[in-house]
């Protein structure tokens, strides 16, 4: 007898409606799966019978063909456990099919019959929904998070005893409520302990209003990695489609415990620079999120810049433009959302002391041309804003005077970036056309632009993200034109890359 039920399996962050086909017929007893499983899912029969067996119930003595369609895409996980032991009783008629007719299910098998939460299940249940299952099974552990799905009708079960006897008519399930979001996020740490700095302070609110990568360079303990760190307390909260985004990956990638609700705070990641290239961007096989994925609508904060091996760095170009990262691999491809904001922080020279008021650098000149062209032209032109931060005054340091906090600081962002939402998206995303457009310049605006290009050697894309700045700048302030003062404060904020171009002639 065939029998036919709806699940899911996840690949890379997304994930496809599978449907489960159970044949079982005459032969030798056996057991065949076929439709690309990956090992995981081929170790279905060894937790399925055993399940079977302990939940009193009878593993069929026959031949048995699972098929998971489409069998042209692979699948990976155990997510399709359940919808795997439902087809087998159905096929063997020990319960009937027409309660499964519209329902999908979600859950791995324990040996002694319990369910298990899987990763991903958020996805997992929008896609069964998306194949027109209007109710789902789901691991208790799991229901939560399911439900978080508009229209689809989430049942959670604690055990394959508890399904077979809904499906048999013998009890009911219970409908589970959708996961409360997560509680408000502590308060972040504040731009008001930042002592001086502030070209650095009004570089970050830049940045923060046009959604504009930026490096900073300063010698040890200038407050570079202290002012990253306040970044995420001067964004915007999440909005609901970004929450929703952002709680998907996250569930997708098994960064959070099943069952939580909408995640409302930006992601924030800051990994070690001896992480590989799969684990910045993404990778391996079946495909993962890396780091700059993970920190999709938040901030990817990459301290020592310098330190990482050059490879890495160049393989965050392509992403950094698109705002995706496409991994292809020869049984498919998987695409990764990567609208993250970058902030890298590095030393100006190998020892770390270059420019500094009281020590002096040990560098000679090869040690400072071999360190600076550790990150590449092409790298350093796709980074809006390179701020130099100068080690802190004695005054600066000891004297306690009042400083903006990020509270402040937030309101001014959130109504820049108000401005640009309502232009279309944030300056930093602007295509060609609608930089043009949105930053007209004057006569006195394109005499500075050809001189930085002339004397700066700025390129064309660093003209583009110069007007970009310029035009976030000009948000902040309330006005409606791109003047010459903006787009002055802009090209300065560029002067890190002038002076490597200078001393590398």
């Amino acid at each position: 007898m065939l029998a036919r039920i709806k699940t899911a399996a996840l690949w890379g962050l997304d994930a496809q409606p599978v449907d489960c086909e159970v044949d079982v017929g005459p032969g030798l007893p056996g057991f065949t799966l076929v439709g690309l499983p990956d090992p995981s899912v081929r170790e279905v029969r060894d937790r399925v019978w055993p399940a079977l067996r302990n939940a009193g119930l009878k593993p069929p003595d026959r031949r048995v063909t699972v098929n998971l369609a489409p069998a042209g895409r692979r699948k990976e996980g155990a997510s399709m456990d359940l919808a795997v032991a439902l087809g087998v009783l159905a096929a063997t008629e020990q319960i009937p099919f027409d309660r499964l007719a519209d329902a999908a299910a979600i859950g791995e098998l324990s040996l002694d019959g319990q369910l298990r939460a899987v990763r991903g299940t958020l996805p997992l249940a929008e896609a069964a929904w998306r194949a027109g299952a209007s109710r789902l099974l789901c691991a208790a552990g799991g229901a939560p998070e399911a439900a978080l799905v508009e229209g689809l009708e989430v049942h959670p079960v604690a055990t394959l005893t508890e399904v077979v006897g809904w499906a048999r008519g013998l009890e009911d399930l219970t409908r589970a409520n959708a996961a409360t979001p997560d509680p408000e996020p502590p308060a972040r740490e504040d731009l008001a302990d930042v002592r001086g700095q502030a070209v650095a302070r009004r570089a970050l609110e830049i940045a923060a209003a046009g959604g504009h990568h930026m490096l900073l360079v300063g010698p040890p303990g200038a407050g570079k990695s202290m002012l990253a760190r306040r970044l995420p307390g001067i964004l915007p909260p999440l909005t609901a489609e970004e929450a929703l985004v952002v709680t998907r990956l996250h569930s997708a990638a098994g960064q959070r415990p099943p069952g939580r609700g909408l995640m409302r705070e930006r992601p924030i990641r800051t990994p070690h620079h001896s992480l590989s290239r799969a684990g910045l961007v993404g990778g391996g096989a079946p495909p993962r999120p890396g780091e700059l994925s993970l920190a999709h609508h938040g901030v990817l904060f990459l301290d020592e810049f310098g330190e990482y091996p050059r490879h890495l760095l160049e393989a965050l170009r392509e992403p950094l433009e698109a705002g995706v990262v496409w991994i292809s691999r020869a049984t498919g491809a998987a695409c990764f959302p990567a609208r993250a904001l970058l902030v890298a922080a590095m030393n100006p020279c190998l020892c770390g002391w270059l420019g500094h008021p009281k020590r002096g650098c040990r560098c000679t000149p090869m040690d400072l041309q071999r360190y600076s062209m550790r990150v590449s032209g092409p790298m350093l032109d796709r980074l809006d804003l390179q701020i130099e931060v100068p080690a802190l005054t004695s005054s600066e340091l000891v004297e306690a005077r009042e400083s903006e906090s990020s509270e402040a600081v937030r309101a001014r962002v959130m109504a820049a970036r108000a401005t640009q939402l309502a232009r279309g998206q944030l300056n930093a995303h602007l295509p060609h056309g609608a930089v043009v457009k949105a930053c007209a310049l004057d006569d006195m605006g394109r005499s500075l632009m050809t001189q930085a290009i002339d004397r700066g050697g700025m390129s064309a894309r660093g003209v583009h993200r110069a007007l970009r700045v310029a035009r976030t700048i000009a948000d902040l302030g309330g006005e409606p034109r791109v003047t010459a003062l903006r787009l002055a404060e802009a090209i300065q904020y560029r002067a890190y890359e002038t002076r490597r171009i200078a001393s590398a002639q």
